[in-house]
């Protein structure tokens, strides 16, 4: 191992360093707010949340300690819709961009959106009247399909 006698042995006779229970409050801390951020903050925001509930703690220490407790950031992947073939999924053009129909119920419109919620993403299929601008039927659904179209719809006939 090419470490001299002296060394091995003034390394042995070391006493072990304990953490003091400030140092042990800091990394519980540390490690509550990390957590809490769904694993999001690097070192200097968590220094400066660290700071902010009246902790003592510098840029560098926090990066020591990250690296010692082995919390690492988790970098999210950014959420892209599924999408199909533009060709398929383009209707026809009936309305010719006319938004403004002459009576109630005489031109329904219709869209999809993606609602994030803590059990997953969610689709929610509204339908509207262009003639009073109000939603006259919505569904949710977990999957985009046909049956959460229609049950929009159905749902806008039997409410109008």
């Amino acid at each position: 191992m090419k470490v001299s006698r002296s060394t091995f042995y003034a390394w042995q006779a070391k006493p072990v360093r304990l953490l003091s229970d400030e140092q042990q409050a800091l990394n519980r801390k540390a490690t509550a707010l990390f957590k809490e951020s769904r694993e999001s903050l690097g070192y200097r925001m968590l220094a400066k949340k660290l700071r902010k509930e009246g902790l003592t703690i510098s840029d560098y220490r926090t990066r020591e300690l990250m690296n010692q407790r082995g919390l690492s950031v988790r970098q999210r992947q950014r959420y892209r819709a599924p999408r199909k073939d533009k060709a398929i999924s383009t209707a026809c053009n009936l309305l010719n961009r006319n938004f403004n129909p002459l009576a109630p119920n005489e031109v329904w419109a219709g869209d999809i959106t993606y609602l994030k919620t803590p059990e997953g993403w969610l689709s929610l299929a509204i339908v509207m009247d262009l003639y009073s601008r109000r939603t006259v039927g919505w569904q949710i659904s977990t999957e985009i399909d046909t049956t959460l179209i229609s049950q929009a719809l159905m749902n806008a006939y039997y409410l109008t």
